[in-house]
């Protein structure tokens, strides 16, 4: 049996929050993820939000007109 911890571990340091990214205006997956993430913050669910500007900013961006 190992004797408890008498000390706390060191602190964590966390950066500052990422800008909210701006989508491109012709890809369909940011239109998309943009309206998403206004719906969520109608409803309140800052973890949707920041569902969405996860899709935003790291997703390929294709053309709404490709095909």
């Amino acid at each position: 049996m190992t004797a408890p911890r008498k000390t706390m571990d060191e602190p964590v340091y966390l950066g500052m929050p990422l800008d909210e990214p701006t989508p491109v205006v012709h890809c369909r997956t940011c239109n998309q993820a943009a309206r998403q993430r206004e719906a969520a913050r109608e409803r309140d669910d800052p973890s949707a939000v920041t569902d969405a500007n996860v899709i935003i900013r790291q997703h390929p961006h294709d053309r709404m007109d490709a095909r």
